[in-house]
């Protein structure tokens, strides 16, 4: 059996650019439709994608108090385990 650990003080992967919708939610712990209203208010500001997509821009997440947190391996990351292969 093969078990894989994550170090305790893993910070949070680079978001890049834009998050989607319910990333954005996520991340300011919110409801989907919380962040329609902030789009809405323009309080949030969104590019579109070529295929249409609305995504949320990091930067504005961070005007409404985002700040990226690191996290514990315990609560946030799954051990991963192998299963034996079939004979």
């Amino acid at each position: 059996m093969f078990t894989q650990t994550f170090d305790s003080t893993v910070a949070e992967p680079n978001l890049g650019r834009s998050v989607s919708l319910d990333r954005a939610a996520e991340l300011l712990n919110v409801s989907r439709r919380t962040i329609y209203n902030r789009i809405r208010d323009g309080r949030l500001q969104t590019i579109r994608t070529l295929c249409g997509s609305q995504r949320v821009l990091v930067e504005s997440l961070h005007s409404l108090g985002f700040r990226p947190q690191p996290f514990s391996s315990s609560s946030s990351a799954a051990l991963i385990e192998a299963r034996p292969a079939r004979s």
